[in-house]
């Protein structure tokens, strides 16, 4: 076997290596970090064609891209914080004022409140539950 067969062999499995690790990575989630990604356009690099290099606007384009893709992914990690802490004033701002039900059913006072995925659940003093949606009525209590 020549040396240039075993550099082949080398850089495909580089190449089967780094495209295993993108793949496990992207199942996983949106875990792939600034460091992770130049290591992969490094190799991207090492493993590229000489005869037919890849062109620099590309490489640039690339970075353009995770930058962008890296900066929505922070401005969504804010952006659900600030809707918890909204919700979390929402809940704290319920208690002690009577609430009615968006279907007019369930009415009472408010003597706790629950954050949960979909937003913000009224315990009312009868053990009730009312989910805070559009279309409830907030209002102070009648005592």
């Amino acid at each position: 076997m020549s040396t240039s067969s075993i550099a082949a062999l080398s850089g495909s499995q580089q190449t089967a290596n780094a495209e295993t690790a993108a793949s496990s990575s992207a199942a996983s989630g949106p875990s792939l970090d600034y460091n992770a990604f130049l290591k992969l356009l490094i190799a991207q690099m090492q493993n590229q064609d000489p005869m037919q290099p890849m062109d620099s606007s590309d490489y640039v384009a690339q970075l353009a891209t995770f930058s962008q893709v890296e900066q929505s992914i922070q401005s969504n990690d804010r952006l659900s914080e600030i809707l918890t802490a909204s919700h979390i004033a929402q809940a704290g701002s319920l208690v002690g004022h009577e609430i009615v039900s968006a279907d007019g059913l369930t009415r009472g006072e408010v003597v706790n409140a629950r954050i949960e995925a979909y937003g913000v659940v009224a315990v009312l003093a009868d053990g009730r539950e009312v989910p805070v949606v559009p279309g409830v009525v907030v209002g102070s209590s009648s005592e």
